[in-house]
């Protein structure tokens, strides 16, 4: 089967419904296709254990998925958590990002760029309150006796930008108060 082309001159959301099922993770970025292979056993392990906790508080007027597309503008980034407020299509092919209350990305070695350098920029831009990221594996910057995995959580200040309000390592207990009462330690996400 050949690889599909864009409708106009840059990929859009509404491309990505003519790709093949192949086991690939398709996303659009700033109109760029970006493909990346399925996601290892533990790096879903921890999204699936993350994803238990976080609905085990989560208020009602909420919802916790994950893999799935948020909606901005023609681009559809697909964070690995994704909580989100309103009524969900659920049928519809993501969710709109003024829905979305908070993104999570847990940085593999195939998405390390997009998910510290651009998917926190496009987040931002659309307005989403709050972008969690966590390393599970040695990173630059880590610091001197820093157990893996590290959760660092950002709020969006009212200069469009992400500040990080917390840095937590495996070990480490934290309750985030943004965007629900929500305490952790990162060591528990990991088998």
């Amino acid at each position: 089967m050949a690889m599909p082309v864009p409708h106009t001159g840059s990929w859009t959301a509404a491309d990505l419904d003519h790709m093949p099922d192949d086991g690939l993770r398709y996303e659009v970025l700033n109109g760029q296709l970006v493909v990346n292979a399925a996601p290892k056993p533990r790096h879903q392990w921890l999204i699936k254990r993350l994803t238990t906790a976080v609905d085990a508080v989560l208020p009602a007027e909420y919802v916790a998925l994950d893999g799935v597309g948020v909606l901005i503008g023609d681009d559809e980034p697909i964070p690995d958590l994704v909580v989100a407020n309103g009524p969900i299509g659920w049928d519809d092919r993501g969710i709109p990002a003024d829905q979305v209350c908070l993104v999570v990305e847990v940085v593999s070695k195939s998405t390390t760029l997009q998910d510290r350098m651009v998917k926190p920029v496009v987040y931002a831009e659309a307005g989403i309150p709050n972008y969690w990221r966590i390393e599970p594996n040695a990173f630059k910057g880590q610091l001197p006796g820093e157990v893996l995995p590290v959760l660092f959580a950002h709020e969006l200040g009212a200069d469009g930008v992400y500040a990080q309000t917390h840095r937590v390592a495996a070990g480490e207990t934290v309750t985030l108060r943004a965007p629900f009462e929500f305490a952790i330690d990162p060591g528990s996400l990991l088998p």
